[in-house]
């Protein structure tokens, strides 16, 4: 049984790694959206092949949702709140070009 909480206790805290951090990343004035997501997301977000960067579900598939989720982070997601003006809108219609929706 204490093994089981040990186990447990590890899993849990590799789940919440990301929970509350912060990433400092502050892309270059000149970066384009896909230079910003290959330098800063595909840390986690591997692009699923050469034209899908990611896929997005029907409610994060608009450019609200997306600058607040990498602005402000998630549970697993660090924030990246250096990602602003026209740099995050560069970020997000890459990603909204090139992710698909389901």
């Amino acid at each position: 049984m204490k093994k089981l909480s040990i186990v447990l206790t590890f899993f849990a805290t590799v789940a919440l790694v990301g929970c509350g951090s912060s990433n400092d990343y502050t892309p270059p004035a000149d970066a384009s959206g896909e230079r910003i997501f290959s330098t800063a997301c595909t840390e986690c977000h591997k692009p699923l092949k050469g034209d899908v960067a990611m896929i997005l579900s029907e409610k994060m598939a608009n450019k609200d949702a997306l600058k607040n989720k990498f602005q402000n982070g998630s549970m697993r997601m660090p924030a990246f709140p250096n990602i602003q003006g026209e740099a995050a809108d560069r970020l997000v219609d890459y990603l909204l070009a090139n992710s698909e929706v389901k």
